[in-house]
């Protein structure tokens, strides 16, 4: 299940106080509510208050005075640390992307090693009926819509319950394809699975105006 990274309380109220500084919600001279008053109004306890009050006026927004709470230094800084804010969240997303997509890989490569063992397992039973093993080739269209998405981004065994071995790519094969692997014009997928998911693959690569 993807997951969203979630900032602590602290650098949320933080950024919540910069966002009505920016706005002019709290014009640069004026007192910030004591920190029980915030904390009231944010349902936290007042250290969290602090802190938040602290990474503030470390960005120069605001300057906290002993025994008479923040006062408002600049809308300015507040912006800056806004924009400084907003690029670190984006760091923090990536980073969850790629935990993500190597958990997606992970997945993967779990599915090809039990495909790999029910292939050793029953290869008896398959030798002794002259049967071939179950797989599929299916092309990619040059006007497929979903040329240069990945098989990770496709959700491809959910979406057709095959699962991608290989992709031919006119003269490489390319074996056990990660999640990032993207697809091209002219490319044969090497797929285990039933009839169905293999034809549920040509619906799922098809051009639209081609689909039934």
């Amino acid at each position: 299940m993807r997951q969203t990274v979630v900032p602590a309380q602290y650098l949320q109220i933080a950024l919540d106080l910069a966002g009505r500084v920016a706005r002019g919600e709290l014009p640069e001279g004026s007192r910030v509510y004591g920190r029980s008053i915030m904390a009231s109004e944010y349902s936290v306890s007042p250290e969290t208050i602090r802190r938040a009050l602290r990474l503030l006026a470390d960005m120069k927004v605001v300057e906290v005075k002993p025994q008479s709470g923040a006062v408002v230094l600049s809308a300015d800084n507040a912006r800056r640390y806004i924009e400084n804010f907003e690029g670190d969240a984006g760091i923090r997303s990536l980073r969850q992307k790629l935990k993500t997509l190597l958990a997606e890989e992970a997945e993967l490569h779990r599915r090809i090693t039990e495909a790999a063992a029910a292939l050793v397992k029953s290869q008896d039973s398959f030798a002794s009926a002259h049967e071939p093993f179950p797989n599929y080739e299916v092309p990619v269209p040059a006007n497929s819509p979903l040329i240069g998405r990945s098989i990770g981004a496709l959700k491809f065994w959910q979406s057709t319950g095959g699962t991608v071995v290989a992709i031919r790519r006119g003269q490489t094969v390319i074996l056990s394809p990660g999640p990032y692997a993207e697809l091209y014009a002219g490319d044969v997928i090497v797929l285990v699975g039933s009839p169905a998911a293999a034809k549920a693959a040509h619906t799922l690569l098809a051009p639209k105006e081609e689909i039934p």
